[in-house]
């Protein structure tokens, strides 16, 4: 899960100031985007896959992001067809894929992936998670890992169906002020560079874990409970002829500020983490978990995009499926299950 956006950084996103929007022919214009669910399984007291099949087909779910390559979760959903994936590869694994020959790499993806789910079931593979910064040992191998994973997908001609990323901490960006003057941490960069290069190259999405809460908890004397939950009015931001009345917007453009200024421009931003919690911290409530995330999920379907591509829908996963009982950290961390482990819903939410 993502850490959030550092103090200096969200002092200065309440002044977030945006450029002129950037339309490219990589982005989808106008079109609505799938709301994905975070399936982590950290927890003792999980449903049976069975019934966590139950639960998303009930629901309409059709985009879900695993952790791992579990074979017997994977094989769970090769019955399920209209369910796809994103697939997590550990950060524990990378130097082994990024020192392995191309061979090697691809028996690895054959018999920990494909034999266990149909190849047009997987929308992304994801290569780590929030290790620029957050768990740097593993940084030199997140560039070659992709690589190596992305040839052995070129020889199975999966390379144009199934896309690579490597999700990140928002925490990367150093500044946001404005967010079309926002850059990324300089000690990420020589790492993040090519790794975005990559991305723009393969027509790949950037991945980014973000959580309003947490800067909102973190940084409560600059980000507003309203600006965090979609609900501010006269705390709107205005950026020349752009307008921001969400933290959620602001996050989002402020990485497509960064790409840009790096020269890699037209990237699509896939937010691959965000949720609310239900409880466990300040603010972490059954109302404004439904209150955040209902809002994730209109703009996601309706395809409202950002202040700075408006039209241009954002995908977004949201986190949790689950309550993930066993997870560390603070009380809060235990608690942004959406459904309960009978399959009821904490509290009423439509995801189309």
């Amino acid at each position: 899960m993502g850490a959030g956006w550092s103090k200096s950084v969200f002092i200065q996103t309440l002044k977030v100031k945006v450029g002129p929007h950037i339309e490219t022919a990589q982005l989808r214009s106008a079109a609505a985007e799938p709301i994905g669910i975070c399936y982590g399984r950290v927890a003792n007291n999980l449903p049976p896959p069975s019934t966590v099949l139950e639960i998303l087909q009930d629901n309409g779910i059709s985009s879900v992001r695993l952790f791992n390559t579990d074979p017997a979760i994977l094989s769970s959903f090769s019955a399920t067809p209209t369910i796809h994936l994103t697939i997590g590869v550990p950060n524990e694994l990378l130097p082994t894929l990024a020192s392995s020959s191309v061979a090697t790499t691809l028996d690895w993806l054959q018999s920990n992936i494909l034999a266990h789910i149909p190849a047009n079931q997987i929308r992304y593979i994801a290569v780590g998670n929030e290790i620029f910064l957050k768990d740097p040992y593993y940084t030199p191998h997140v560039l070659p890992a992709i690589l190596n994973l992305h040839q052995a997908l070129q020889t199975l001609g999966l390379d144009n169906s199934i896309k690579l990323s490597s999700p990140q901490a928002a925490s990367i960006l150093s500044a946001s002020y404005p967010p079309s003057s926002a850059s990324f941490d300089p000690s990420v960069q020589p790492s993040l560079l090519p790794l975005l290069r990559f991305l723009r190259d393969t027509n790949s999405p950037f991945m980014v874990n973000s959580y309003p809460y947490f800067s909102y908890l973190r940084n409560k004397n600059y980000v507003s409970l309203e600006y965090a939950l979609f609900r501010a009015t006269s705390e709107v931001v205005n950026d020349g002829e752009l307008v921001y009345s969400n933290l959620f917007d602001a996050s989002v453009d402020a990485f497509v500020s960064a790409m840009e200024r790096e020269g890699v421009v037209g990237v699509p931003v896939v937010v691959s983490e965000t949720g609310w919690p239900t409880g466990g911290g300040e603010a972490a409530s059954v109302e404004n978990s439904r209150a955040y995330n209902a809002e994730v999920v209109r703009r996601a379907v309706e395809g409202v995009g950002t202040p700075r591509r408006p039209g241009v829908g954002v995908e977004v996963f949201l986190f949790d499926l689950f309550d993930e009982n066993e997870k560390y950290g603070e009380e809060f961390e235990r608690h942004f299950g959406i459904f309960g482990p009978d399959g009821l819903k904490a509290y009423d939410l439509n995801f189309n």
